[in-house]
């Protein structure tokens, strides 16, 4: 019955039906819902409907009980599901304009949990019999997939109950379709059949057929396609199914090795990745009849393919058939599968090897490599062939060098045996790095026992060159010996320990010293002990060491290479730090170098302090936090360096002092302490950061030095509470506002920030935020103030501080910084202070610093200001709106790239008019915005409407006064080269004139960026582009 003020039943039916009014439908799915009738009552109310001898009136009928079906089939009980199947199989058979709708009405009862038995099985014989699926349109076949994914959700065991039945009526009904949204859908369900034990029976054949058809996929989604399909879901997809069972590796494999033979790079790729994936799952009796024919097309595509992927996927496949193999069971009757495989490969790859010119060497090591990291077994039999080979060949080539060297003319000669020889270390160490899958289980001994002591011979022989290439690899490959069990007995570690030390000190090469310090860090937390006695003694003599005397007697300068010596000594010991016993060693040197510049013995200059410095913040992040070294830096260091910082500003106020001034004073060492407190107070733990935090708070405000051995606050504590904080901002409020020295007055600012950043929202912080925000307005305001730069630069800090943690007043704060913009004196500060509000800091208000700090705060400071920011442009005067462009530019160029894409259409105009700003620096950071755009293809149609202008800009702009922006500007000319043909085209004319002036730059940086860029605009539009 119908309430009051509702329209009755058979009136919503005949608006609907008569009346073609499809307002009725939602009408009647809420009367359904509200209980005023139900499913039943209003198929009684369509019966005249259903049953006119128009068609089209019985499909307006059936769609409007197909869409109260839609929203309302969690409502029917067994027997309305039942008798409404039976309607609509028997509708099936009716009209074809009627079918789309009765399949739309199916779909709906699908979600319905009350099926009874049997009924499934019904439905599945009537769509079967009844439909031809490929004769319906896209909407109508969607609903035949959906119709069977969810009744095999909802009665799986029925449907298996059909048999191959099942299998063949969903081969018919795929067979055809080509619609990729369908396809997904399709997909899905033969997956299903495959992984949920559907009986495939005879029909094996036909489902890998109708699938396969599609293998590899070649899609490309249409432009702005809104459904989103992309090409690899489709490839993910359709791989889940010829992967699916083991049925279709004699159809599969075949297909496959074809497929390799294409030209297309696609196909090859999606292949050799469908061979990878398949090879995972199969066994040798699945493989073995194609093998010789895999290995081939493997091969081939290695040793012939101008592609990584391609050869990258390639390598990825025959490491997953070796594995495949190396499952075997081996049998005593027959053949060793694995073996027989790997034998094919060694045969086809080893004599590659020993050629001298080297030519196929790394295809064929590649291939070695990769089958001999897929199983412990592989990497025995493939090492025994390949590394007593390569050790011989490196030193054949050693000893024929030294029998030629003394008959050499020229170097060239030496340079090429040398190269050989690194070509052969460098394979060397492919086989010599562990893989996962090639690490002994516990009571195997690792491949490389049996040639250890000849390994290391090579290795220290080649340490002992002079070729920094050598030595580079022969680091690596000591390195990777180390990290496996009982390769380097101790005599070898003190003898590689005496290597790394010689060129430490020695050997100045860009190359090896990173190389030997990170072999050095490798091996210095297994072996502590030997690098403990036999290293940091002597890095620490050398980092002491006093000048030579002249021969007059008279003490020589240092030079510069015994600075650099003596701060590459430091990076070691930051290097070896990885062991707490080794921590407690190499720390108090570095503190040492601190205090003995401190006290003005004069041997050390400033960057070799800064480097100290550096080094120990290297040992605080890489060092691992255990109770024992959480108390030692927490007793030793952080003392001793607030010590160190406290003797220091006390001298340098006491004019009398002797010496005068301590170089710990100076700004560039004071930043590189800073960095050394934040990380070691981060790392503690949680007791002993609250008790340095009291510490240091009593030290600031009340001079306690009781805790120091013998002032700095910007330190990344985790989240303890700070004493007496009150007190603490408002001393840090007063440094910040009245210090004239800008180091201090900003340090005191981040601090200020930090401090508000962590305090709970409340009327404390409110008070304080009051005050603060009322002391920073009135200096501001004050024109003839000299502490408006002091009062910015707290406005900045205290702004980013409640940005992003969501603070309400952020936005008070926010806008008196745009006013800034309008300010004569405080505008390019205040454009500039943008760039600080949504970049990260390194010191404080970050995640390592344990600030409050909410996600996607740049995206909602963009959303609310950047309307303020373009209002302010357009009404500013004309010498004021560069600090507008510049601000603009800050945001944009911190915004994550697809908010980017998004903005650019709007935001374009106004990025094209700062690039005509007459201030560098706002077209230098105007450029690096546009230039990771540019790079990105969904740019293109949102630059197309302004592509001239932004190309005439760009060609003013080449002959900048100021190379960084020369050179920003033919970079982004270079990525406009890689937009679609048909959109610059048209301006490659005019560009190429334009570069040739670029080309004859006097900045060899400029010319190789022009070079760059012209080319790519003069292959514009050839063939194969």
């Amino acid at each position: 019955m119908a309430t009051d003020g509702a329209v009755p039943l058979p009136g919503l039916v005949e608006e609907f039906v008569a009346g073609q009014q499809d307002g009725g439908a939602a009408a009647a799915a809420a009367g359904v819902k509200a209980g005023n009738f139900t499913i039943l009552q209003l198929v009684e109310a369509l019966g005249p409907t259903l049953t006119s001898s128009q068609s089209q009136t019985r499909a307006r009928g059936i769609q409007l009980l197909s869409h109260v079906l839609s929203e309302c089939s969690g409502r029917l009980s067994e027997k309305e599901v039942e008798v409404l199947v039976a309607f609509y199989e028997n509708r099936l058979k009716d009209d074809y304009v009627v079918t789309p709708h009765v399949l739309h009405g199916i779909k709906a009862l699908t979600k319905s949990p009350a099926w009874p038995p049997g009924l499934a099985i019904s439905v599945l014989k009537s769509l079967f019999q009844d439909v031809h699926v490929q004769s319906l349109m896209l909407l109508e076949r969607s609903c035949i997939y959906t119709i069977l994914i969810n009744l095999m959700e909802l009665k799986e065991e029925e449907l298996k109950g059909l048999g191959a039945d099942f299998v063949f009526g969903f081969v018919q009904a795929m067979d055809g379709e080509r619609d990729p949204r369908n396809l997904l859908l399709a997909f899905q369900i033969a997956r299903n059949i495959l992984h949920r034990g559907y009986e495939l029976g005879s029909f094996t054949e036909e489902l890998f057929e109708v699938t396969s058809c599609y293998f590899p996929i070649d899609f490309s989604p249409p432009p702005n396609d809104p459904h989103g399909i992309t090409q690899q879901e489709l490839i993910l997809a359709l791989r889940a199914v010829l992967t699916g069972t083991v049925c279709f590796a004699e159809f599969l494999l075949p297909l496959v090795i074809e497929k390799l033979d294409s030209d297309i790079q696609s196909a090859k790729l999606d292949s050799l990745q469908t061979l990878a994936a398949c090879a995972s799952m199969y066994g040798y009796r699945e493989l073995k009849e194609f093998l010789p024919g895999l290995w081939s097309s493997l091969r081939r595509e290695v040793f012939q393919t101008a592609s990584e992927k391609v050869e990258s996927a390639g390598l990825s496949s025959l490491r997953a058939i070796t594995s495949c193999l190396s499952r075997s069971i081996l049998s005593s009757d027959g053949d060793d599968a694995l073996r027989v495989f790997l034998d094919l490969i060694i045969q086809d790859c080893r004599h590659h090897l020993c050629e001298p010119d080297l030519k196929l060497v790394w295809p064929s090591a590649k291939l070695l490599q990769a089958a001999a990291s897929a199983s412990y077994r592989a990497s025995h039999i493939i090492a025994g062939a390949v590394i007593p080979q390569l050790m011989e060949q490196y030193n054949n080539q050693t000893q024929a060098r030294g029998e030629t060297l003394p008959v050499l003319t020229c170097s060239s000669c030496d340079l090429i045996v040398c190269a050989q020889r690194r070509t052969l270390l460098d394979v060397l160490q492919g086989f010599v790095q562990p893989a996962q899958d090639g690490v002994p289980a516990v009571a195997e001994e690792s491949v490389l026992c049996g040639f250890r002591e000849p390994l290391c011979e090579v290795v220290f022989s080649a340490l002992s060159e002079t070729n920094a290439g050598l030595q580079v690899t022969a680091s690596r490959i000591l390195s990777s010996l180390g990290q496996q069990p009982g390769l380097l007995s101790t005599s070898h570690v003190e003898l590689a320990v005496d290597h790394l030390r010689r060129l430490i000190l020695e050997e100045e090469d860009t190359q090896v010293c990173p190389a030997v310090l990170e072999c050095s860090g490798s091996l210095a937390p297994l072996y502590p002990d030997v690098f403990a006695s036999a290293m940091i003694p002597q890095l620490k003599a050398e980092i002491f060491s006093e000048p030579m005397l002249r021969d007059n007697g008279q003490e020589a300068v240092h030079t510069s290479s015994q600075h650099v010596v003596r701060q590459r000594c430091m990076t070691a010991l930051a290097a070896v730090s990885c062991h707490p016993t080794l921590v407690q060693q190499t720390a108090p040197v570095l503190l040492q170098v601190l205090s003995s510049s401190h006290t003005g013995s004069g041997l050390f200059s400033t960057d070799d302090i800064i480097a100290a410095c550096r080094s120990l913040q290297q040992i605080a992040e890489q060092v691992q936090y255990a109770e024992e070294t959480g108390c030692f830096f927490h007793d030793v260091i952080i003392p001793h360096l607030l010590g160190l910082t406290v003797q220091a500003g006390l001298q340098c106020d006491n004019q009398d002092s002797i010496p005068p001034q301590s170089p710990l004073t100076e700004e560039a060492i004071l930043l590189a302490i800073v960095p050394v407190l934040s990380t070691a107070c981060a790392h503690l733990q949680s007791e002993l950061a609250a008790l340095t935090a009291s510490r240091v708070v009593s030290l600031f405000l009340d001079g306690d030095t009781v805790f120091l051995p013998e002032s700095v606050l910007v330190m990344q504590w985790v989240p303890v509470e700070i004493p007496q904080v009150d007190r603490l901002l408002s001393e840090l409020e007063e440094l910040s506002c009245t210090s004239t020295h800008p180091f201090s007055f900003t340090l005191a600012a981040k601090c200020f920030a930090g401090l508000i950043n962590k305090r709970s929202a409340g009327q404390a912080l409110d008070l304080v935020l009051e005050r603060t925000i009322k002391r920073i307005t009135s200096e501001l305001d004050c024109m003839s103030s000299s502490l408006r730069t002091q009062a910015l630069t707290l406005l900045l800090w205290v702004a980013k501080a409640l940005l992003i943690r969501y603070h309400p007043l952020a936005t008070t704060l926010t806008d008196k910084i745009f006013s800034l913009l309008m300010d004569p004196e405080l505008a390019p500060l205040a454009a500039d202070g943008f760039s600080l509000l949504m970049s990260d800091s390194v010191d404080v208000l970050n995640r390592a610093c344990h600030a409050d700090f909410r996600i996607m705060y740049r995206q909602r400071f963009f959303t609310e200001n950047s309307a303020k920011l373009v209002e302010g442009f357009n009404s500013a005067e004309k010498e004021m709106k560069s600090g507008y462009l510049k601000a603009l530019s800050h945001i944009v160029n911190n915004l994550p790239r697809q908010v980017q894409l998004t903005e650019l259409p709007a935001l374009l105009p106004l990025l094209l008019e700062a690039l005509s700003c007459p201030d560098q620096a706002v077209q230098l950071s105007t450029l690096s915005c546009l230039h990771p755009v540019l790079l990105d293809p969904p740019a293109s149609p949102a630059l197309a409407p302004q592509l001239d202008g932004l190309i005439f800009r760009l060609l003013g702009l080449t002959t900048s006064p100021a190379m960084k922006v020369r050179i920003a500007t033919l970079r982004c000319l270079h990525a406009l080269a890689r937009f679609p043909d048909h959109m610059i085209l048209p301006f490659r004319a005019r560009v190429l004139r334009a570069l040739a002036t670029p080309l004859d730059d006097h900045k060899r940086l400029v010319r190789r960026e022009a070079v760059a860029a012209r080319g790519e605009w003069f292959l514009l539009g050839s063939p194969g582009r």
